[in-house]
């Protein structure tokens, strides 16, 4: 009972993004916990019990995970969380992103980012100290990473522009890689560096 009524005086006076919720608590249940707070942040009920998933949604969490689970589901559960927090947040710019990597969400500063390229199924992230593997579209990707910093330059390479070193004869250079201008994206390209 100590412990649900601390979580709901946390909830009262932090800010929280996202609340990982059983059903089954000393003395409580966790739906009486969301019943009693005032400021609802994203929700994910992990419970055996499949008979709360009516009273858990009317009272809008974003997912109910039933136990036991697989990490592809839990992680179907957190990035719907995380997009709605993204979708709620789109006026504020970040300088940060997270990747998709095999079995986590990786944190990636913008400003290290150099170029992405395309691999068959992979994105290869090529940052200024190491590479990240992702199965993550270049859709996916455009849709998180800034406009203005960065751009798809050919079908297999997306490169930040403030890592250009130069432009010849339609080929970019970053670092020891020429990376190519392909004629789909190069009117975009050229009026973006103007």
């Amino acid at each position: 009972m100590i412990a649900a009524l601390e979580a709901i005086s946390f909830l009262q006076t932090e800010k929280v993004e996202l609340l990982f919720l059983d059903i089954q608590m000393d003395g409580f249940t966790g739906i009486q916990l969301l019943e009693s707070i005032n400021k609802m942040p994203g929700v994910i009920i992990t419970t055996a019990f499949d008979k709360y998933a009516l009273k858990g949604f009317d009272l809008n969490v974003s997912d109910y995970l039933l136990k036991p689970y697989t990490f592809e589901r839990f992680m179907q559960a957190v990035t719907k969380v995380y997009d709605k927090l993204i979708a709620n947040n789109k006026h504020e710019p970040r300088n940060f992103i997270f990747i998709k990597t095999e079995h986590r969400l990786e944190k990636v500063n913008l400003d290290e980012i150099v170029f992405i390229e395309g691999m068959r199924d992979y994105r290869c992230i090529y940052l200024d100290e190491k590479r990240i593997m992702t199965l993550q579209t270049f859709g996916e990707l455009e849709q998180e990473l800034p406009s203005k910093q960065f751009c798809r330059v050919h079908k297999s390479f997306i490169v930040a522009l403030e890592k250009i070193e130069n432009i010849e004869r339609d080929r970019i250079k970053i670092k020891d890689t020429l990376i190519p201008i392909s004629e789909t994206f190069k009117e975009t390209f050229y009026k973006l560096i103007r």
